[in-house]
């Protein structure tokens, strides 16, 4: 049983972390506590060492200096199952579930119950998931299948395996990164659940709006390096964005102007494809940026990926630069002018066990090679143009795209497609998971490009974004196509009420 300990009292402490690899110092002298009770926030740009903290405390990395003094002694973690001993435990952005198998199988993974001779003890298996499951009030069962579960319910099967581990330390790494609002508030509560029993959290999330909803308080790393921490209620959002960036979000991010358009680039009329979108219309000229906003399965990505030549549509035409285009193959949308920037960068985006240089020229190979052999010289000048225009912090080029964080590696998969200066790209969720500093980065970026002339369709389920970055903005609810604003008309209310209400009339009609 999870013993409740006073909310003074605290669990783990990391005393001057250091921890080195090559070419760079990823965490600098750092201390950090988290106490009983408590939801501590570890919050800072990409690279600025929040992975790498968090993964020295859950024994993933051996600090080269500092100590762990965990429930005030000191230990050391050589691997994470040293740390899960301890009660420490690392939930994982993606997470680590076997679909195929049962909620019980999945929560006892690693210590699953045996009775003499060793078989699986099956009867106490189910008890003890039981047991963690209902520590969480899930509306699920011990036997169903994890691949059956919504990914919301997945991650309380991740928290649930927590607690079956007696857990005094829960860390969770983006943990929002994949649900929906409503996922969202269950994860709330089931964190307001752990903090009642005792329980050390710690978050780590780029969304500052969540750190402030959940936290009691805050650690800021920049750089490697220790900033501040502070009490949450004690400071607000341009506070904490300042200290991670080193400078005011307003003095960064210039907002979008407002341009002369050119000519139509691409025009959908009546796009549709049975169960995903119906009946979509939209043009795009040159220097504008025209937002595609709704929430998840709204239909958006598929879309984008018709566009692309992904998925074929079942009826509707495209036309693109004034002709009427047949886009049955991604080949074919790069050849007319169609770059797209994929919702998942790490899945759809990059390749990668290759280099830097390997993945922004990977667009750009067909083009630079003679005879089959590739122009180096071009390539590395490629890399070494966008490296700088995109300020990709990198150790080189033979630098691996894994080794990335988030951010550089979306700048990566951008500039793959800015190579071949298309006419069209196409940005989908283009700030997903990244940090407010390269977030900033991109919506000016966004704008220089229109400003060069290039159309450019921007999908995000982030209202504060497809405000920031759009000159027009479509709004879409279930492969339906609900409004279009201008950017001179459109606020935030407008948005939420063009999806809700159209949701609204929908559960009507079923009544």
């Amino acid at each position: 049983m999870i013993s409740i300990k006073n909310t003074k009292d605290k669990i783990l402490e990391l005393k001057n972390i250091t921890k080195v690899f090559p070419g760079v110092k990823a965490v600098d002298d750092v201390s950090f506590e988290v106490n009983a009770g408590e939801v501590h926030a570890l919050v800072g740009e990409n690279g600025a060492g929040k992975s790498t903290l968090m993964k020295v405390m859950a024994g993933i990395h051996i600090p080269e200096k500092g100590n762990i003094i965990y429930n005030g002694e000191k230990v050391k973690f050589k691997n994470p199952l040293d740390a899960k001993k301890k009660g420490i435990i690392l939930i994982h952005q993606e997470l680590s579930l076997v679909p195929k198998m049962t909620v019980a199988e999945n929560i006892l993974l690693g210590s699953l119950p045996n009775k003499k001779g060793g078989r699986i003890d099956w009867k106490e298996l189910h008890k003890k998931a039981e047991e963690a499951i209902e520590k969480l009030g899930c509306q699920f069962k011990p036997k169903d299948l994890v691949e059956d579960l919504t990914i919301a319910h997945q991650q309380m099967v991740e928290i649930a395996r927590a607690i079956s581990y007696d857990a005094k330390v829960v860390i969770f790494d983006e943990p929002t990164a994949s649900l929906t609002q409503e996922e969202v508030e269950v994860l709330y509560k089931n964190i307001e659940l752990l903090k009642e029993q005792g329980l050390g959290i710690i978050y780590i999330s780029h969304k500052l709006n969540e750190i402030f909803e959940v936290s009691d308080k805050i650690t800021v790393l920049r750089d490697g390096k220790l900033v501040d921490t502070l009490d949450t209620d004690k400071t607000d959002e341009p506070e904490i964005t300042k200290k991670m960036i080193g400078r005011d979000i307003e003095d960064f991010f210039d907002s979008k102007k407002i341009t002369e358009y050119g000519e139509e680039v691409i025009r959908v009329e009546n796009l549709s494809r049975k169960d995903e979108f119906q009946n979509i219309n939209f043009n795009i000229k040159k220097g504008e940026v025209l937002g595609l906003y709704g929430l998840l399965g709204a239909g958006r990505t598929e879309i984008a990926e018709t566009i692309f030549g992904i998925n074929k549509p079942d009826s509707g035409k495209i036309y693109f630069k004034g002709q009427e285009a047949n886009i049955n193959n991604s080949k074919k949308a790069v050849k007319l002018g169609i770059g797209l920037v994929p919702e998942s960068r790490k899945e759809q985006g990059l390749v990668l066990g290759m280099s830097t240089l390997d993945n922004i020229s990977l667009a750009k190979i067909p083009y630079a090679h003679n005879y089959g052999f590739i122009k180096n010289a071009e390539v590395k000048a490629i890399f070494n143009k966008y490296r700088d225009r995109l300020s990709i912090s990198t150790t080189g080029p033979k630098q691996k795209v894994m080794n990335l964080s988030g951010g550089n590696q979306q700048k990566i998969v951008i500039g793959k497609w800015l190579c071949l200066n298309p006419d069209l790209i196409i940005l989908d969720e283009p700030t997903r998971g990244i940090d407010v500093g390269s977030k900033a980065e991109i919506h000016n970026l966004i704008a220089e490009l229109a400003e060069t002339g290039m159309a450019v369709l921007v999908i995000s389920s982030e209202i504060p974004e497809i405000l920031a970055v759009s000159h027009r903005i479509i709004t879409m609810h279930q492969g339906d196509q609900t409004d279009v604003f201008t950017d001179e008309e459109v606020t935030e209310e407008k948005l939420i009420k063009s999806i809700t209400s159209h949701a609204k009339t929908e559960e009507m009609c079923k009544v």
